[in-house]
């Protein structure tokens, strides 16, 4: 099926979406504190027109679709009156707070909603996820679903495990016990050598167990656990590249054509794996892997590493403004307004800079990331 169509609209919505959910949390903290808003635009300048007029603020809708933005009244001229930069620095502290907190709610909502879909994880259920038709796996009679119970008497605790135990014993043959509903079934495969890493040496993809959500409360819960350890996991990237367990390639900032590309593929095996559940649920007698989530996978993680990337105190980004406005919380005396501005003045060139070499890195040098 050819999705490139659909992929440029998802695209288009998803930054979209994405960037104007950060603008509209500091708009509405903005507004809850009377701080003047002169205008909120939905995508980028050069404006298009005019939508309407709210109390103080004009509400825009502009060319380019990505995101939005707000033009805060005296945003960096603390003697303008009625301005962020003149309101109380617990007030600001809220304001660039907002955004990045926006970001992070609707991470948690994403991934509630692919809970609440394939269910709660069950990290000590090792399942089969896909089976590659011809591959030693099939003929072994392997089946979406079966659990894996013990290999070579061996109990099955954790993929890694699982992994390990196949890449041990390569050319060999091993002996699985799996559960297939009420059943215990016996089977023996030899995982190939000479087969790709792609393919697998025994061709079929593992899993961790799902049992259902009981409630939108719990998938809620659980949307709010996973969000946390990803963001804990950005932000931990540095110091895995020091220690050497991770690489260069895998840290690697995207632009937006890596990030197309990686769409791409998410829409397309998203759109595949539901094509094929009408034709398992009417005639095949064999269960059928569930369908995918890759597509709302990768916007919880766009969402939350922007939220992330937002805090992180650098000139110019929230994080870089909050970083200016503690001394005066804390020390009572504010950071001289002309000295900050010039501060992320060199922020933004800085970044821009950053973003044409990220963005240009992916042509001339692609990553090439392949799901699962």
């Amino acid at each position: 099926m050819n999705t490139n169509l659909l992929t440029g609209l998802i695209f288009v919505a998803v930054f979209g979406s994405v960037i104007l959910i950060h603008e509209l949390g500091h708009f509405v903290v903005g507004k809850l504190f009377k701080v003047e808003i002169e205008e909120f635009g939905i995508g980028i300048p050069p404006k298009m027109l005019t939508l309407f007029q709210w109390r103080e603020t004009e509400f825009t809708l502009n060319w380019l679709p990505f995101g939005g933005f707000n033009r805060f009244k005296g945003e960096n001229n603390p003697e303008i009156e009625g301005g962020l930069a003149a309101a109380n620095p617990w007030v600001r502290l809220a304001v660039l707070l907002a955004g990045a907190t926006m970001n992070l709610l609707l991470g948690v909502l994403v991934y509630s909603i692919i809970i609440a879909q394939l269910g709660i994880p069950d990290f000590n259920t090792i399942q089969v996820f896909d089976v590659t038709p011809g591959s030693p796996a099939a003929q072994a009679g392997f089946r979406v679903e079966d659990i894996f119970l013990k290999i070579n008497g061996e109990t099955i605790k954790s993929e890694p495990q699982l992994r390990g135990i196949i890449h041990d014993n390569l050319d060999k043959e091993l002996l699985f016990t799996l559960q297939r509903g009420d059943e215990i079934i016996e089977t023996a495969a030899i995982p190939l050598s000479s087969r790709s890493a792609e393919d697998g040496a025994l061709g079929f993809l593992p899993s961790y167990g799902y049992q259902p959500s009981p409630s939108f409360l719990t998938s809620l819960s659980y949307g709010v656990q996973t969000t946390f350890y990803t963001a804990k996991d950005i932000l931990l990237l540095p110091a895995q590249l020091l220690r050497g367990s991770l690489s260069p390639d895998e840290a690697r900032f995207l632009g937006f054509r890596g990030i197309y590309n990686i769409l791409q593929q998410t829409v397309n095996a998203d759109v595949e794996s539901r094509a094929e559940q009408p034709a398992a649920t009417s005639s095949a007698p064999t269960p059928v892997p569930p369908p995918t989530y890759y597509t709302l996978n990768l916007i919880a993680s766009l969402t939350i590493t922007l939220g992330v990337f937002n805090l992180l105190p650098f000139p110019a980004l929230d994080g870089g403004r909050i970083f200016f406005v503690l001394p005066e919380i804390f020390l009572k005396k504010r950071v001289p307004a002309k000295f900050e501005n010039i501060v992320h003045g060199v922020g933004i060139m800085l970044l821009l800079g950053f973003m044409l070499y990220v963005n240009v890195m992916d042509f001339i040098d692609p990553v090439n990331i392949v799901l699962p």
